[in-house]
């Protein structure tokens, strides 16, 4: 059994507790518009073109057995590349050979109570891969995270539970039809799915991406915090506000680079305040 890893982040401070190795695993059900991670819709291998280091040199063409629109992932063109222009994204693991990987970083999980995340994409799309990885990672005593959208059967959250120390877990829009429009599904199931993970008690963090003009008021906020409220109150929410970190990523697919800001600091603040203030 093996799964498409697109990155292994080592020495990361925000998924999850302490420093963490977060794996992320090609593959995506939902179509987020302002993603950052573009290469991870696809759970195949992809080659990305990156034409602003490009200096026509020509080396990846002479090298290259095949035509560079039907790559075979070969890795010629980037090994000849002098400016790293060419990249192959995605590499297969098996469970032994990833958990060889995080076990490199063990000793920083157990000085900073840290641990490892799985994330993507949407790692639970690989729920038969990832079941066995984290009954290993927790063989060996590590702290396991997983991140994820919640767009699911439940049925993998209970296969799952027993080995997994906290959910990560994105809420986009609580409105349906703004969540079809810029998230390409509706947010019934992630919603049920997060009431009934709130309700056995497993620790959660709440992840919600803040876009100007998409999600960010004060009414959208609070229709998310009643609903948190109803299931048992997470143990962390976050709001994390749109960045620009990703966009090259698009160019280097082929695809159109999405258009969304921040909200100011300001209205970050006031949205941040809904989740701290009393419900009545």
């Amino acid at each position: 059994m093996t799964a498409t890893i697109f990155d292994i982040q080592r020495s990361s401070f925000v998924d999850g507790p302490g420093i963490r190795t977060t794996v992320f695993f090609k593959g995506c059900n939902l179509r987020c518009a302002w993603c950052h991670n573009p290469e991870s819709f696809s759970p195949e291998k992809q080659l990305l073109f990156h034409k602003n280091r490009c200096i026509n040199c020509g080396k990846c063409k002479e090298k290259c057995a095949y035509s560079l629109e039907n790559c075979d992932f070969c890795e010629k063109c980037v090994l000849s590349c002098p400016t790293v222009a060419r990249e192959i994204c995605g590499k297969e693991y098996t469970t032994d050979e990833l958990l060889t990987e995080i076990l490199k970083d063990k000793a920083y999980y157990e000085l900073s109570r840290g641990g490892v995340t799985l994330s993507g994409g949407e790692c639970m799309l690989r729920i038969d891969f990832i079941e066995e990885l984290l009954k290993k990672c927790a063989t060996e005593g590590i702290h396991t995270a997983v991140d994820t959208a919640g767009h699911v059967p439940y049925e993998y959250f209970k296969r799952i539970l027993p080995y997994t120390n906290l959910f990560l877990y994105d809420v986009k829009c609580f409105d349906s039809d703004k969540h079809k429009h810029y998230v390409g599904a509706s947010n019934e199931l992630i919603l049920e799915n997060l009431g009934k993970l709130l309700r056995t008690g497993t620790p959660v963090w709440i992840r919600i991406p803040i876009i100007e003009g998409v999600n960010d008021t004060l009414e959208e906020m609070t229709k998310i915090r009643h609903f948190l409220a109803t299931y048992g109150a997470p143990e962390r929410t976050e709001l994390l506000p749109y960045h620009k970190m990703g966009e090259h990523k698009y160019a280097a697919l082929g695809k159109d680079t999405p258009r969304f800001s921040a909200p100011s600091k300001e209205k970050l603040a006031a949205l941040r305040a809904v989740f701290e203030e009393k419900l009545s």
